[in-house]
């Protein structure tokens, strides 16, 4: 049977989801800008 506690205990994240996640966040950052800068410069807003 499972121990659940001490399995809890071992967990440790991986880092490399830490990573992804930073990344992706970073990623969208820069697309926002970019997005923005777009509609600043020929005045359009995308359809959402």
């Amino acid at each position: 049977m499972i121990n659940f506690d001490e399995e809890i205990k071992n967990f440790h994240p991986s880092l490399e989801i830490d990573d992804v996640e930073k990344v992706a966040k970073a990623e969208n950052a820069v697309e926002d800008l970019t997005d923005l800068m777009l509609e600043v410069m020929y005045g359009k807003k995308k359809d959402k």
